[in-house]
């Protein structure tokens, strides 16, 4: 039983596992309909519970469509729907259940130390669907559209991130570290990434790149990453932090400075941190990136289960 909470904790040579997994799993789906199982029906009996305490679209959809395709089922719960937390039942209490009823949990929640504590007590795999911290779900599918897109490993491609510090971008980072591909952060100088998380890329010999020059973190990259700048719980002010990163607008007039073979991908949702020309422009690949998190979900879910070939 292996768990996916953060890629930082997870081995490369594993991560790599599921991305070759993902890309074979892909190929073989061509002519299959969305619900049709795949030929194998690797999790054929297994019940994925699902758990959101944060809205969500790709994450719930494509979390649906990978364990069906794998020949199991899925129950999706809402947390006022359970007895867990003030006054109910006790978090510890809750995981024995869900271990003894399912054969995976997929949480996203806005708890970081529900994760941790969730893990402590559950005997079944857990997957991080996202926390403050981390979206590693998100990033992993990233790679394999950066490597589908560009055909040839992300170590040899430089990537530029240019937006607010936050779990994706943490993630994201993570990756850096365990593909090894340069990567360089476009911030607001009070905006910066984790610093915990800067630490531990350094400690192993990992410089991420950080501007607070949009233009020079975008100079020469290959893939530009964004997100919205104002997040559904950021309890900020919004007009402040909007203004703030008003000269960090993705513009085709800053993506002049990267490679003219660029890429673009965001994971959504989107707001105003980029312009409409550069979102629906040929050389985004927004709609790619978000039918990828099925594939690689698919063997992110192998992997927990112990089933990746």
């Amino acid at each position: 039983m292996k768990h996916f909470l953060n890629l930082k904790d997870i081995p490369s040579k594993d991560l790599r596992k599921i991305l070759v997994d993902a890309k074979k799993r892909k190929i073989s789906r061509k002519k299959l309909s969305h619900l049709e199982t795949d030929k194998d029906a690797p999790l054929k009996g297994k019940l994925l519970i699902q758990m959101f305490e944060k809205s969500s679209l790709r994450t719930r959809l494509s979390f649906y469509l990978a364990i069906k395709q794998l020949g199991g089922g899925t129950l999706t719960l809402r947390p006022n729907e359970l007895h867990l937390g003030e006054g109910g039942e006790s978090l510890a209490d809750t995981a024995k259940i869900l271990s003894t009823y399912g054969d995976g949990f997929m949480l996203r929640t806005d708890s970081d130390i529900k994760i941790k504590n969730f893990k402590k007590y559950m005997t079944i795999p857990l997957i991080n669907g996202l926390s403050p911290f981390s979206h590693p779900t998100q990033i992993l599918s990233d790679i394999f559209t950066v490597e589908e897109i560009k055909e040839k490993p992300i170590s040899k491609l430089n990537i530029a991130w240019i937006g607010d510090s936050n779990n994706v971008l943490n993630s994201l980072i993570s990756a850096s570290v365990k593909f090894n591909f340069k990567l360089s952060v476009g911030c607001p100088k009070y905006y910066q990434p984790n610093k915990s998380l800067l630490a531990w890329a350094k400690k192993t010999n990992k410089e991420i790149f950080i501007y607070n020059d949009a233009k020079k973190a975008v100079l020469n990259a290959d893939v530009i990453f964004s997100d919205k700048v104002i997040s559904l719980n950021d309890k900020v002010n919004k007009k402040k932090k909007l203004n703030d990163f008003k000269k960090f607008r993705i513009t085709q007039k800053l993506l002049n400075y990267a490679k003219k073979d660029y890429s673009f991908l965001h994971c959504l949702p989107r707001g105003d941190e980029v312009d409409e020309k550069v979102f629906s422009s040929k050389k985004s690949k927004v709609w790619q990136q978000a039918l990828n998190r099925v594939h690689v979900q698919k063997s992110i879910l192998l992997y927990c289960f112990g089933k990746l070939r």
